[in-house]
């Protein structure tokens, strides 16, 4: 078992200490860590720590790869190092400022994009959940209640429903805590966006109108919204910044809240939650304009996903599709294409991990490869099989690429449908599927098997060259050399 407070103190030392740390915060696998100087960083030392898997830097965050156990090496983390969890540490006035280059933005929103979103990861998760139980008791799987039965009204929609009709306010309150914002009035600002009187008033038929400062706007529900609030609690940052520089102490505590949600709130309300729906709904557009296409359209990037995610996780290019179909999920309760194909693509590498072990003849390399196959299936963790057999032996991508694209392809042909924005990423992703009923569970789980069987087929076949097995060969038994 990994002891997660070595682990940390470990890390913590690689990076530079906690002096060098400006945000600790974490995903389902990895650390994610912004530090003040990425030189200090030691990433090939950070490798070898014991319980570590991997590390690399993604754009401008350091990530190290954990595993499951990651939320338990973040808290020891913030014990011994004293950063707040999600939040940045006071700066170092006397440490160069770094100058801001355009090409940095691009990171930097995609940092409080992620860091906003993976906090709610949990809340997601069991809200989604709570929905997912009601489906298997109720008429559409198991039967055992109907849909009049107060229990399975109970997590179907009030539980539910807490969930996501207040998700402003939760992310609110993730994303000033981000950027480092005070978070309750993040939350406050959420609230605003979903207070009663302008839910109702854009229940009106036609249109209600709200007055904010006597300037009249139409009302909008901004309910299980996600942009109007992402892009208001930067502005919120830095109006409570200001505030907070130019109040006097003696009544900073009062007015610096006050003051600030003055100021913030007509900016939210007029212009950015308007603006923030309409980005919503070119995303939503934009993320599905392939269905314009028709079926082959869809299956297309089905087969793309499937082959080819794997290699944009690695690189670091995955987020912005996960927040993409995150927000689509939230908005419309579920994803028809994107991790559908993802789940087909990450049981290809466990597909390719088991080839592995069914192939190599080294006692060694055959243990670590079921290492990785019960790392990936009971833990989640695809990296240990990415690292460890996929980019050693290059040749076995082929048959991640190949299992991952017509798993994903066969799915979208049965018409496979995810339903959870932040599932499980390990046997347990079946969950995701229970909502859609008994069908979409099986096909599913036919989907993702095909994408296995066919992925531990080609590796096992095709995936190392003689030279490679002869070399592990000798390897294992020094006389031969």
């Amino acid at each position: 078992m990994a002891d997660n407070k070595q682990i940390a103190t470990d890390v913590l030392a690689l990076v530079g200490g906690a002096e060098n740390v400006q945000v600790a915060t974490n995903c389902m696998t990895r650390l994610r860590l912004t530090l003040v100087d990425n030189a200090k960083a030691d990433v090939e030392k950070i490798k070898k720590v014991k319980g570590v898997l991997g590390c690399q830097f993604s754009g401008s965050q350091l990530q190290v790869i954990i595993g499951q156990n990651v939320p338990k090496v973040l808290d020891e983390f913030v014990a011994i190092s004293g950063v707040k969890q999600g939040a940045a540490v006071n700066e170092n006035l006397d440490a160069p400022k770094q100058k801001f280059e355009l090409k940095q933005l691009p990171n930097i929103i995609l940092d409080y994009l992620s860091g906003s979103m993976t906090q709610l990861i949990p809340l997601l998760m069991a809200g989604g959940l709570f929905r997912t139980f009601a489906v298997i008791i109720g008429p559409m799987m198991l039967n055992l209640v109907p849909e009049t039965d107060p229990t399975y009204t109970f997590f179907y929609t009030t539980l539910y429903e807490a969930t996501f009709t207040f998700l402003p306010i939760y992310l609110g309150y993730a994303a000033a805590k981000k950027i480092g914002a005070t978070p309750v009035l993040g939350m406050l600002l959420g609230g605003v966006f979903m207070a009663p009187s302008i839910v109702a008033a854009a229940a009106q038929e036609g249109g209600g109108i709200i007055s904010v400062y006597g300037i009249h706007i139409a009302a909008a529900n901004y309910q299980q919204s996600v942009l109007p609030i992402i892009l208001s609690v930067p502005v919120l940052y830095f109006v409570e910044k200001f505030f907070k520089k130019i109040m006097p102490d003696v009544l900073s505590t009062v007015f610096t809240p006050f003051c600030t949600m003055i100021v913030t709130v007509p900016i939210a309300l007029i212009a950015l939650g308007p603006v923030g729906n309409m980005l919503g709904n070119v995303i939503a557009n934009a993320l599905f304009a392939v269905s314009d296409a028709g079926q082959i359209g869809v299956l297309l990037v089905m087969a793309i996903l499937g082959a080819f995610w794997q290699l944009f996780v690695v690189a670091g290019m995955h987020m912005p599709v996960i927040l993409l179909a995150q927000v689509q999920i939230i908005a419309m309760g579920f994803d028809p294409f994107v991790f559908v194909s993802t789940n087909c693509a990450m049981t290809a590498v466990w597909g390719c991990a088991f080839g592995a072990f069914l192939k190599l003849k080294n006692k060694d390399e055959k243990g670590m490869a079921l290492g990785y196959v019960i790392s990936a299936i009971a833990g989640g963790v695809t990296e240990p099989a990415l690292f460890g057999v996929l980019m050693r032996f290059r040749r076995t991508m082929l048959g991640m690429f190949i299992g991952g694209a017509i798993g994903a392809v066969a799915s979208g042909l049965m018409g496979v449908t995810y339903y959870l924005a932040g599932g499980a990423a390990n046997f347990m992703v079946i969950m995701n599927y229970f909502q859609g009923g008994q069908w979409n569970t099986i096909a599913a789980v036919i989907g993702m098997a095909i994408s296995f069987v066919i992925a531990a087929a080609v590796v096992y076949m095709t995936g190392f060259s003689k030279e490679e097995l002869a070399e592990m060969e000798e390897e294992e038994d020094p006389a031969l050399a």
